[in-house]
């Protein structure tokens, strides 16, 4: 408590020492104002503003940056600076605009070639070319003279059996003698050679027709058959080398007996035969008789091949300008050169056509050839079968 109580004293006799003392108040608590300080602060705004006044005296309406800009005729420097920014904004807009359109047009232009161009493949491929046309005028052609040829070979066959029968209307229905006759007539008439003349049997010859009934010339000439006179002296060869004369027929009491019954088995298989040889001949000169008009094309490729000019022509020489002029004809290969894709798959597939035709037609002719070997073989079996003993009649009860 004492210590207390001295230290209050020693406080109180201090501040009244410093109020009769008459000491000065601290003024910590007032703001610090530096005077240099203030100075240097007002120089730099001075500095501001005479750099503000430079720059207004550069920049303003008179100034020097405005005179070489010009007068303000056509409005500020702001003014002029903005329009022409905002042209040439435009001008960008307008750039940006006309590529656009340029573009489009391109576009445009290059979606049209690609029409058009896709239009030219279809139409190749759907539009026949030339060659396409020549051949299937070709395959028409063919497919009609092959009936036609057919008709002319099945007439031949249809009369020649009756002549090779020795049928009630030919010369050896009388007899052999008069089927001879008959031969040598036919020849003199229209085959005389000058042997003959120099014999008496006819009044003259001609170079031309001397002996054609002998001749191989005259069933295979140049494809086709020059007439109607040319299709008869064929027929005649093809007679005079499968049968020139027909045996006499068996008739009346020959047939009765069995001898004549015997005699009509061998003569119904000698008239098989024969009839077998024969209309394969036949079928041969139908293939070159006359029978379709041939197209221009047809008849031009035969002038280049230096082939006989003529407006007919037969199965066998339509067949021939079909399968040739692929390998021979100038104005064929001269198409095939410029002929686009599709038109080159049609003619091959019109090639592969005609071999096929052409496959079929071998293996008809196969058949007549093995109708003719097995006949031959026959025949020879037949020849070489000899009874090594004559056998005597069986008794049968």
């Amino acid at each position: 408590m004492r210590r207390n109580r001295f230290l209050g004293l020693t406080a109180l006799g201090i501040a009244v020492g410093g109020v009769f003392v008459g000491a000065k108040p601290a003024y910590a608590d007032l703001p610090v104002i530096d005077p240099a300080s203030i100075i240097q602060e007002i120089k730099q705004i001075n500095v501001l503003g005479t750099i503000e006044s430079a720059l207004t005296s550069l920049l303003g309406k008179s100034g020097p940056l405005a005179t070489l800009m010009g007068d303000n005729t056509y409005g500020t420097v702001q003014q002029l600076l903005q329009e022409g920014f905002t042209q040439q904004a435009n001008y960008s807009k307008a750039s940006i605009g006309a590529m656009e359109n340029i573009t489009d047009a391109s576009n445009e232009a290059m979606a049209q070639y690609d029409l058009q161009l896709r239009d030219a493949q279809i139409r190749d491929e759907q539009t026949a070319s030339p060659t396409a046309c020549t051949g299937l005028d070709n395959g028409v052609s063919t497919q009609a003279a092959a009936i036609q040829g057919d008709a002319v070979g099945f007439t031949l066959g249809q009369i020649e059996d009756v002549r090779d029968e020795s049928g009630p209307t030919s010369p050896s229905y009388y007899g052999q003698a008069q089927g001879v006759a008959s031969e040598n007539a036919e020849h003199l008439n229209y085959y005389c050679d000058p042997n003959d003349v120099a014999a008496g049997l006819c009044a003259n010859s001609t170079t031309a027709t001397a002996d054609a009934d002998q001749r191989f010339s005259s069933l295979f000439g140049s494809g086709t058959y020059a007439n109607q006179t040319a299709v008869t002296t064929a027929k005649d060869y093809a007679i005079n080398l499968i049968e020139p004369v027909a045996p006499a027929a068996l008739r009346g009491d020959q047939l009765n007996s069995i001898a004549g019954q015997d005699a009509a088995v061998q003569r119904r298989s000698y008239n098989a035969r024969i009839s077998l040889a024969q209309n394969v001949i036949d079928y041969i000169v139908g293939m070159q008789s006359p029978s379709v008009p041939l197209t221009s094309q047809q008849q031009t490729y035969l002038t280049n091949m230096g082939l006989p000019q003529q407006t007919t022509g037969s199965w066998l020489q339509v067949l021939q300008i079909n399968a040739e002029s692929r390998i021979s004809d100038i104005n064929w290969n001269a198409q095939l050169q410029s002929m686009p894709p599709a038109a080159v798959n049609r003619e091959i597939a019109l090639e592969l056509a005609l071999n096929n035709y052409l496959e079929f037609q071998i293996f008809s002719i196969d058949l007549k050839n093995a109708a003719v070997n097995a006949t031959t073989l026959a025949q020879i079996a037949q020849h070489d079968f000899q009874p090594e003993v004559q056998m005597p009649t069986p008794n049968i009860n």
